[in-house]
């Protein structure tokens, strides 16, 4: 995607989505803009019936419960007009999550030093899936520190942000305590721009059915 093509969708994502997801993600993000989060992913599932789960944040990368409620209250009409789902289904808004999808430059960059599983559209350096830490970024990929390098394999591998089909953070006990840490700090700061006291932990997901 060109810089011209990410300011007419505001969309900076390097992982989007295809197919239906993909129309559905057009509908929600300027909406998503319009309230200040920003989206992580789209998936319309079809386990219980069918359920479309939209995954945001706000730019600080917080996220409670009331937030949930704040998009989803502000979406469903937006659904409801393009309609782009033919069938019932259930409407869920969370967060990413600890172990969180990485599907921004700056996401990887925000979580140096911590294991990712990641998958690739074409072969780099003779494979398609990899598993390691995040060394370093920088505009053009990432570098990981395999954790699992087989016999005569580098222990590092340079990888294109362009190859990228998916990437996650893995769920270890350092990730854990950074990614608590960066929330409290972000929410911490959030509540003093706003002049609020503060809050009680919040759940991060609520459901609807449209």
């Amino acid at each position: 995607m060109t810089e011209n093509a990410v300011e007419q969708t505001g969309d900076d994502r390097i992982i989007r989505e295809t197919g239906i997801d993909a129309r559905i993600a057009l509908i929600v993000q300027p909406v998503l803009r319009a309230i200040g989060f920003r989206l992580v992913r789209i998936r319309l599932s079809g386990q219980s019936g069918l359920t479309l789960q939209i995954m945001t944040e706000r730019e600080d990368g917080t996220m409670t419960v009331q937030d949930c409620e704040e998009v989803s209250r502000a979406v469903s009409p937006a659904l409801d007009v393009d309609d782009p789902i033919e069938k019932a289904y259930h409407l869920e808004v969370s967060s990413p999550g600890i172990d969180r999808p990485l599907v921004r430059k700056s996401d990887f960059g925000n979580w140096i030093g911590h294991i990712v599983k990641m998958e690739t559209s074409v072969m780099v350096a003779d494979r398609k899936r990899f598993r390691g830490k995040i060394a370093e970024v920088d505009e053009e990929g990432v570098l990981i520190q395999r954790d699992q390098a087989a016999y005569g394999e580098e222990p590092t591998v340079r990888v294109p942000f362009e190859a990228i089909s998916e990437a996650r953070l893995i769920l270890t006990d350092d990730l854990i305590r950074d990614a608590l840490s960066k929330d409290n700090q972000a929410r911490k700061e959030a509540r003093k721009r706003r002049g609020e006291p503060e809050d009680a932990p919040e759940d991060e997901e609520t459901e609807t059915e449209d």
